[in-house]
């Protein structure tokens, strides 16, 4: 198949997020092609199609799928979906199959985009944010389970045709998906909100109940502002979205600002069916490795080079580490350890 003959969307990575955003596509007549690592994940998908189940939407999406190895052609629309820590080795092993008027839209967690750009190239690089409520259960099986928000941008910021024609593309699964100038702003936005989730992660309990927890809150509060301090370190305006407000943990920003932040924080997720984070699912469920050291590193990285350091970031990877290699216990006293770098 040549670029001339159609224009299918190649979802690379089809558990949560891509699973959800092509069978949203699938379903609304575009041509889909799924490509995953997971043979399990593959075949089911090519047998039963794949399922999508939960309060946002049932469906089950007819479209081929692939392992790696085996897709054949170029294509100039390929969205990245796969876990922090696999993107440069997906990045690499997709190059051959991106179009040269191509470009890869990072649909992922993290400042993924520095690390696809460095092997695609940045002109055929777009900065995606994504913030709905996913999980890949099992083979064949996605829930699609909140809303959240949606935004694509230009590294650059500049509005292009190929922009406004993805930000059309966003729109078609989400209505409120955004068009930015300022991906970055966004990117880094939910660094700050992200550090808290891999907080919470280091207990049993839910999202919402921790960050409503008032005992806990302190130390939750100084890891958003640390990250808060890179981001402004390294030149980044914050942006806001769905109730988390990163101004809230800017240099200077007042107590009420920061209560409010958390009490909206916790409206939205308490609407969401997806009750914990995708890091405890793989900590506690998955029993893998997480994606703390990609998502949170490049932090520690920035803070080190702009003379900000960060050692509650830093103290925060080594313990989901540890629960990763079995050395630490899921355990609401993890927060209070982690406190105590505050000191």
């Amino acid at each position: 198949m040549s670029d001339t003959e159609s224009d299918p969307i190649v979802i690379w990575g089809a558990g949560a997020i891509g699973g959800s955003l092509g069978a949203v596509w699938q379903s609304k007549g575009h041509e889909v092609i799924f490509v995953d690592n997971v043979p399990e994940h593959v075949a089911a998908i090519n047998r039963d199609g794949l399922k999508i189940v939960g309060p946002v939407l049932e469906t089950t999406a007819r479209a081929p799928a692939f392992l790696p190895a085996d897709l054949k052609g170029r294509y100039r629309r390929i969205f990245l979906c796969v876990k922090a820590l696999h993107t440069v080795d997906a990045a690499k092993a997709l190059a051959p199959h991106l179009a040269e008027d191509g470009y890869v839209v990072s649909a992922q967690n993290g400042l993924n985009e520095i690390e696809i750009a460095g092997v695609v190239g940045e002109k055929r690089t777009i900065g995606c944010f994504v913030n709905f409520g996913a999980d890949y259960l099992e083979p064949g099986v996605v829930t699609y389970s909140g809303r959240g928000a949606v935004v694509v941008g230009e590294l650059d910021g500049v509005e292009t045709d190929r922009i406004r024609a993805l930000h059309a593309l966003m729109r078609e699964f989400d209505d409120k998906a955004v068009l930015t100038s300022n991906i970055w702003g966004y990117l880094w936005g939910k660094l700050v909100y992200g550090a808290m989730l891999f907080a919470t992660a280091l207990t049993n309990d839910s999202i919402a109940d921790v960050l409503e927890d008032t005992e806990t809150r302190p130390v939750q509060t100084a890891l958003a502002q640390e990250v808060g301090r890179i981001a402004e370190a390294e030149g980044v305006r914050t942006e806001a979205f769905n109730g988390f407000d990163p101004a809230a943990f800017r240099p200077g920003a007042s107590q009420a600002a920061i209560d409010k932040s958390f009490a909206d924080m916790v409206a939205h997720n308490r609407t969401s069916a997806k009750s914990h984070s995708g890091i405890w699912r793989d900590l506690a469920v998955r029993k893998r490795k997480t994606e703390a050291r990609p998502q949170l590193g490049p932090i520690v990285e920035t803070g080190r080079k702009r003379g900000v350091p960060a050692p509650l970031t830093e103290r925060l990877i080594e313990m989901i580490e540890e629960i990763e290699s079995g050395k630490r216990p899921l355990s609401r006293d993890n927060l209070t350890e982690l406190a105590g770098v505050m000191s």
